[in-house]
């Protein structure tokens, strides 16, 4: 398993690169995927702000029905509403998760933000209880911010 740190340097060569913003994405989604275990669906929701709505951007996983979640629902559309990150370890015991797969046991969430305004998130999902810790949240803290500035 590699370690958080290369992780993260590899996910900055990928936001810095020349590519598209949905390239970066896609292959951010891809490392992750490759390179933590734990982590069985990994994508990205774009937001239509004036709509209040997340889009389904890349993603790497099992096929979802949720390409549309308004904010406000489920764990996604909490934390587009609130501009907060959501690290759930247990999605059978919150009342607002959209379920994509019964397999899923626990989420992270976390929003992109530029200037206040929340314009996407990665979310992770994982057939793991409580699979996710502060280096998990860190690591994806770090990806959104740097991801921030390439999308308009």
């Amino acid at each position: 398993m590699s370690s958080y740190l290369e992780i993260e340097k590899l996910s900055l060569e990928i936001i810095c690169s020349e590519k598209s913003v949905n390239n970066k994405m896609l292959l951010l989604c891809s490392l992750l995927d490759k390179k933590l275990s734990h982590y069985n669906w990994t994508g990205f929701y774009l937001a239509d702000v004036e709509n209040k709505l997340l889009h389904l951007g890349p993603y790497i996983g099992e096929a979802t029905d949720h390409t549309i979640i308004p904010f406000g629902k489920g764990i996604c559309g909490q934390a587009a509403e609130t501009n907060k990150t959501f690290l759930v370890d247990d999605v059978n015991a919150e009342s607002n998760y959209i379920s994509c797969n019964i397999n899923v046991k626990s989420e992270i969430v976390v929003p992109i933000i530029k200037e206040g305004v929340v314009l996407g998130q990665i979310d992770i999902d994982s057939n793991t209880i409580a699979a996710f810790k502060e280096q998990d949240q860190l690591l994806l803290e770090t990806i959104c911010k740097a991801l921030a500035p390439y999308i308009i």
